[in-house]
C-alpha cells in the first residue's frame, strides 16, 4: 500500500518504523533493509528515510561515523533513486554541519543521472536558506565549472536563500551575467525574477543589479520581474504597477516591454 493510503496514525507508524530499521542496521552495519527503504518506488517511503536519517544523525552523536559511512556507500549504488536518497539525506544533516557532507555534492553534481543532480539542487536550496555561509562559499566554487550545466545547477540552487535575502546571492549571480551559455543565462534571467516578487526584495534586487555590466541582461531580467509580478500577481508584494514605477525611478529611460501583458 502507498504511503499516503494509510491513515495519518499509520503513516506515523510507517515512519518511526522506518527510523527503528535505519538505526538498528547502523548499530549492525546491516544495510539491505536501509538500501531498500532508499530505493523505494514510492516518493514518500524514500522522504521518510532520508529525513529519519537526518534526525537520527542529529540525535545520536554515536551514530554520526556509520551515518555517513552509510551515505558513501550509498553514493556508487548502482539505483540512481539510491544515490538520489543519499544525497537528500546528505542534504538534512548539511542544514547544520555542511563540511561532513560536503563532498556527497561534489559527486552528485557528476552524477549520470539527473535525479541525483535534481537531489543536489533541492539539497543546497535548503541548506542555502538555513546554513547560507558554507553553502554559498561551497556554491561559488562552481560558478564557473566547465559543465555548463553545473553552472546551472548552481545558479537554480542557491535561489530559495534569495527569496529573503537577495544581497547574499545577488554578488554570486553577478558572476555569471556574462556567461556564455544561453540556457545558463536564461537561468539567471529566471532566478532574479524568482527572487524579486518576494516581500522586500524588489528594491534591492534593483539596487544591485545596477552595478552590472551585462546591460542586455540586466534589460531581460527587469521584463521577467515586471512579467513574474502579473504570473504571479496572488502572490507577489506588489502589484505589477508598483513594481514597474519601481523600476522605472531606478532605471529611467528603460525601454518598456512588457507591461500589457497585464491587460
Amino acid at each position: 500500500m502507498a504511503f499516503y493510503d494509510l491513515t495519518k496514525s499509520e503513516r506515523a507508524g510507517r515512519v518511526s518504523a522506518i527510523k527503528g530499521e535505519i538505526k538498528a542496521a547502523l548499530l549492525s552495519g546491516n544495510l539491505l533493509k536501509v538500501r531498500l527503504h532508499y530505493a523505494d518506488d514510492d516518493t514518500y517511503i524514500r522522504k521518510s528515510a532520508y529525513l529519519v536519517t537526518g534526525r537520527l544523525y542529529s540525535e545520536d552523536i554515536a551514530l554520526r561515523p556509520a551515518v555517513l559511512s552509510m551515505l558513501f556507500k550509498f553514493m556508487s549504488d548502482p539505483d540512481f533513486k539510491v544515490r538520489q536518497t543519499a544525497i537528500n539525506a546528505a542534504g538534512e544533516i548539511g542544514k547544520w554541519d555542511f563540511e561532513n557532507v560536503r563532498s556527497y555534492f561534489d559527486e552528485g553534481l557528476k552524477d549520470p543521472h539527473h535525479s541525483p543532480r535534481n537531489a543536489v539542487i533541492g539539497s543546497v536550496k535548503k541548506m542555502g536558506e538555513v546554513n547560507p555561509v558554507p553553502v554559498l562559499a561551497w556554491a561559488r566554487e562552481y560558478l564557473h565549472h566547465e559543465n555548463k550545466e553545473i553552472r546551472r545547477e548552481i545558479c537554480h540552487g542557491i535561489e530559495l536563500r534569495g527569496r529573503k535575502h537577495p544581497e547574499d546571492i545577488l554578488p554570486l549571480l553577478a558572476e555569471l551575467q556574462h556567461d556564455r551559455t544561453a540556457r545558463v543565462r536564461n537561468t539567471l534571467v529566471h532566478v532574479i525574477g524568482q527572487i524579486a516578487y518576494k516581500k522586500g526584495c524588489l528594491i534591492k534586487v534593483l539596487e544591485l543589479l545596477a552595478s552590472w555590466e551585462n546591460r542586455p541582461l540586466v534589460d531581460a531580467a527587469l521584463e521577467e520581474i515586471i512579467d513574474v509580478h502579473h504570473r504571479y500577481r496572488n502572490f507577489a508584494a506588489l502589484t505589477q504597477a508598483e513594481a514597474i514605477d519601481l523600476i522605472d525611478a531606478r532605471y529611467p529611460g528603460r525601454q518598456r516591454k512588457s507591461e500589457g501583458m497585464a491587460h
